[in-house]
């Protein structure tokens, strides 16, 4: 009677045990396959979702960065984010990440002449990409990276970076301007009609072509200039001011877009989500970054202390 029983815990037990193999391969099975199917964008997670999209992106969010101006009388006044984000989400696509929501917040003075521009004060403008940083921190993310989509950002979101080291912090905050490389540029050249622009011009306006076709009126693309005016001549190139673009390009159009097609469009694009993919896993594996800050900002509380490495 005693063996027996002994018999049927055993077996009860080796049942029990393959069934928990079962559930075990089961729910990693789900949770794998749950996890393949998370969104990349911010506001399309539910709450429950984010907790695991911080985990599969590794702590990496992208902040596609634009703002609100004046693209030719042809081309949405959200070009830029629209641009930044869809390199986002090809590149997130390939190399999970989280993207954060549509962000305009950026510098834009020199387009407030123009129609629809916002231009929020510097002290606005910063604090709102510090706070956004810092909240993005406090959800567990722990690399962000400014995904840059507009040349008048460029030196701004530079300052942005270099603040970093103002006071502790316990993330890192990354920059890039996606550029095509130089042998796409020259793909590029060979199938432009035009040699000249800079600004809702022939190649950003195929990018919106490829992106947003809907959004393009580029029935619209001859109706003003987008010639470079040259009323600053008498100062070198090499001089700054701040009135430089509005002087070259008033109507805040630089080239001439009538010839734009999808085909420059999409490989602009790709081109620039692909060098987005490799910085991406290039944060992913960086352990430095916040190990130096780290280091930094306890050396800058007592430099007398400091010691030569």
């Amino acid at each position: 009677m005693f063996h027996q029983l002994i018999n049927i815990i055993l077996k009860f037990l080796t049942f029990m045990k393959s069934l928990f193999v079962v559930i075990s391969i089961f729910l990693f099975s789900l949770s794998a396959s749950f996890g393949q199917n998370l969104s990349t964008v911010w506001e399309e997670l539910t709450a429950s979702d984010f907790t695991l999209a911080v985990k599969q992106s590794e702590g990496v969010c992208v902040i596609p960065i634009g703002v609100l101006e004046k693209h030719g009388l042809h081309l949405p006044l959200g070009t830029d984010v629209y641009t930044a984000r869809e390199i986002c989400r090809r590149a997130a696509a390939k190399e999970y990440c989280i993207i954060f929501p549509f962000y305009f917040m950026g510098q834009i003075f020199e387009a407030k002449h123009q129609p629809g521009a916002i231009a929020y004060s510097p002290e606005l403008m910063y604090q709102l990409l510090d706070e956004t940083c810092k909240e993005i921190s406090r959800n567990g993310i722990k690399k962000i990276v400014l995904v840059n989509g507009h040349g008048g950002n460029y030196a701004w979101l530079q300052y942005f970076c270099q603040t970093q080291l103002a006071t502790p912090r316990d993330y890192a905050v990354y920059f890039i301007t996606p550029s095509v490389s130089q042998d796409v540029q020259m793909k590029i050249a060979a199938l432009r009609k035009t040699d000249f622009g800079g600004h809702a011009d022939e190649v950003e306006t195929s990018s919106m072509m490829a992106i947003h076709p809907d959004l393009v009126k580029l029935e619209r693309a001859t109706s003003e200039s987008g010639v470079d005016q040259k009323q600053l001549q008498q100062l070198p190139n090499s001089v700054s001011t701040g009135i430089r673009w509005y002087s070259q390009f008033p109507n805040h159009y630089a080239g001439d877009a009538k010839d734009a097609n999808t085909t420059i469009g999409e490989i602009s694009i790709e081109d620039r989500s692909r060098q987005l993919i490799e910085l991406i896993k290039a944060v992913k594996a960086d352990q430095a970054t916040i190990r130096l800050q780290n280091e930094f900002f306890k050396d800058s509380q007592s430099p007398l202390n400091t010691k030569a490495r």
